[in-house]
């Protein structure tokens, strides 16, 4: 049998809302340049993400695939958690 590609979008963000069973919500920014003038410019999308363990909490850098849809909303689920967060304390920006 041949050896399949994974050819799955991958993104990586920070957790902003862990507040739902099995759902996290992942802020991720990027940065593209204007057409017409050059500047860069900041951008930052939310998605909704399947987290099965509930490993993740607000703060932590993950990595995260698409995947089919899992319900009206989520998209994506989380792959890995790159970074935890060090502060007890969440911040939410």
């Amino acid at each position: 049998m041949e050896k399949r590609l994974n050819k799955r979008k991958t993104l990586s963000g920070k957790v902003t809302s862990d507040k739902m069973n099995k759902t996290r919500v992942v802020e991720v920014d990027s940065t593209l340049r204007h057409a017409k003038y050059g500047k860069l410019m900041k951008r930052s999308a939310r998605y909704k993400a399947h987290d099965e363990k509930n490993e993740s909490h607000v703060g932590d850098v993950v990595e995260m695939m698409s995947v089919r849809p899992l319900s009206k909303d989520k998209r994506w689920a989380i792959t890995r958690i790159v970074s935890k967060n060090k502060d007890k304390e969440a911040v939410v920006i």
